[in-house]
């Protein structure tokens, strides 16, 4: 019996023990008025400040939306610049509440590092860039090649997997910030700078001669770029992954930013359940019953988000590929609310 209560009594402290790291998130967030959003200290399309502080970019853009469901305004975020070494510490730490810094979800990730990846914002993969004329035209031709790369990636891995595969020898120049590693490769420290295909044309921007430079055509490893949130608290994680997923879906319904107001009268059942005039669908994850609308509302669609930071609205020009939503040909896919 002893032992059967001791059990119980260990038990019972390990549950108290548990407890503040569950469920307590969201409460957090609103008693504090604002999101905490562990983001990039600075790459173009996805996470940058301009000289006022005000930040864009689609993890940006993700962050708000997650502001906008939470609080109907979109501006409740504050911005945590975080190196790739920092970024996961940070988040295990409690230190920022949602991590959307164009992070590449891997098996230990998902398992060691303690982290629950909210779903695909960006697919991607690995690239690499030269100088024109360094008269290369494919990564093959890179044996004894310097090439630039930011430590604590999986980019560093994916770059000495390549080359041992492809019995290649390198060196490899690392770098904690990601403006050095660029800066380093511009003034030809090294041959090549590698990173996510993404992040090569954000990089190029900032090149003293862009037009001197080649992203080479090979992509050697899938990077599926997603927000994470830690481990134990399943509310904030549904609450986290169903904001992709209502700008997934808002996409592929036809709802923009415009148009919400005017879709709100729609009689499609599945629009209705959406936008909260039906049901009660965001009650579920503790949020009012308009969360997709004010999604919607103030930061507009997945398509719309992706236009404007990577896409054909932005510097990038990055063409959507695998980004366009399932209906056209690519991966992005939400399950439905109902």
């Amino acid at each position: 019996m002893k032992k059967i209560v001791a059990t119980l009594a260990f038990a019972a402290a390990a549950g108290l023990a548990m407890a503040p790291a569950q469920a307590q998130t969201l409460k957090a967030v609103k008693d504090r008025g604002s999101l905490s959003c562990g983001s990039n200290t600075g790459l173009a399309g996805f996470g940058i400040p301009d000289a006022q502080g005000n930040w864009t970019g689609l993890d940006v853009d993700f962050c708000r939306a997650v502001s906008a469901a939470i609080f109907n305004d979109p501006t409740k975020v504050k911005f945590v610049p975080l190196t790739a070494k920092d970024r996961f510490t940070a988040l295990q730490s409690g230190d920022v509440d949602v991590l959307a810094r164009n992070t590449t979800w891997s098996s230990s990730r998902d398992t060691q590092a303690g982290l629950n990846f909210t779903g695909v914002n960006y697919y991607d993969g690995q690239g690499f860039i030269v100088r024109k004329d360094l008269k290369v035209n494919s990564a093959l031709e890179l044996a004894d090649a310097a090439v630039c790369v930011q430590q604590g990636t999986t980019t560093e891995l994916n770059l000495a997997d390549y080359f041992r595969a492809n019995k290649m020898k390198l060196k490899t120049v690392a770098f904690a910030q990601l403006d050095e590693a660029v800066k380093a490769y511009d003034s030809k420290r090294c041959d090549a700078y590698t990173t996510d295909a993404s992040g090569l044309y954000a990089a190029r921007l900032k090149l003293e001669k862009p037009d001197e430079h080649l992203v080479l055509p090979e992509v050697i490893s899938k990077e599926p770029l997603g927000p994470a949130v830690r481990h134990g608290d399943d509310q904030w994680f549904d609450i986290v992954k169903w904001v992709h997923y209502a700008m997934v879906n808002a996409e592929e319904m036809g709802i923009t930013k415009a148009n919400v107001e005017e879709m709100r009268k729609s009689d499609n059942p599945d629009v209705k359940r959406f936008l909260g005039t039906e049901g009660n669908f965001g009650e579920q994850f503790g949020l009012t019953k308009d969360w997709a609308y004010q999604i919607v509302k103030h930061v507009g669609n997945y398509g719309e988000a992706f236009e404007r930071n990577v896409g054909a609205n932005s510097p990038l020009k990055v063409q959507r590929g695998l980004n366009a939503l399932w209906t056209k040909g690519g991966l992005q896919y939400a399950p439905p609310v109902r």
